[in-house]
C-alpha cells in the first residue's frame, strides 16, 4: 500500500479540526438553547457542572487531531525542535501560573488570578499533549526539550496537587 502523501495528511488533519469545530459549535449551540429554553434551572451548580463536562468533552475531541498533526510533524527536525522549544516555554508558565495563583487576591489583580487559574486547570490536558510530543519526537534534541518541558509540567502539577491537599487537610 501506498503512504499517504504529506500535504494530503496535512488536509486531512485540517478536516479533521473542521469536523471538530462543528461538533463543537452544534453542541456548544444546543447548550445555549437549553439555557433559553429553561432559564432558571440553568444557573444552577448541576448546569454549571454539565456546562464543565462539556468543555472537557470539546477538548479533548480537539486533542484527537492535534496528536494526528503532532505525529505528522515529528518528522522534520528543524520544525519539530522549534515546537520542542515552545513546548518548553510553555511548560515554565505552569509554575509561574501556580506562584501566582499562591500569591493570591490580595497581592495580584483577579484577572491575572483568573488567567493563572485557567492555565492550572489546563495543565493535564497539556501534560497529555506534551507526552505525545515526548513520545512522537524523533530527533535528539527534540526529545531532550520536550523531555524538559514534561517534566517541570509534571513536577508543578505535583506540586499544586501536594498543596491543595495539604490547604485541605487544614
Amino acid at each position: 500500500m501506498k503512504p499517504i502523501p504529506f500535504r494530503a495528511q496535512l488536509w486531512f488533519i485540517a478536516l479533521g479540526y473542521a469536523a471538530v469545530f462543528v461538533v463543537a459549535a452544534t453542541l456548544l449551540y444546543e447548550r445555549h438553547l437549553q439555557e433559553l429554553k429553561y432559564p432558571a434551572e440553568a444557573t444552577g451548580g448541576m448546569w454549571a457542572a454539565g456546562d464543565l463536562f462539556l468543555q472537557i468533552f470539546i477538548g479533548c475531541l480537539f486533542m484527537i487531531p492535534t496528536a494526528f498533526l503532532i505525529w505528522v510533524t515529528a518528522r522534520f527536525e528543524v520544525f519539530y525542535t522549534g515546537f520542542s522549544k515552545f513546548l518548553l516555554g510553555l511548560s515554565l508558565s505552569s509554575p509561574v501560573s501556580l506562584y501566582v495563583f499562591l500569591l493570591g487576591e490580595k497581592n495580584v489583580g483577579e484577572s491575572l488570578l483568573t488567567l493563572a487559574l485557567f492555565r492550572l486547570v489546563a495543565s493535564p490536558f497539556i501534560l497529555v499533549g506534551m507526552g505525545i510530543s515526548r513520545l512522537a519526537a524523533r530527533f535528539e534534541r527534540a526529545k531532550r526539550f520536550a523531555s524538559y518541558a514534561l517534566l517541570i509540567e509534571v513536577l508543578t502539577l505535583g506540586v499544586g496537587v501536594a498543596l491543595l491537599i495539604h490547604a485541605l487537610r487544614r
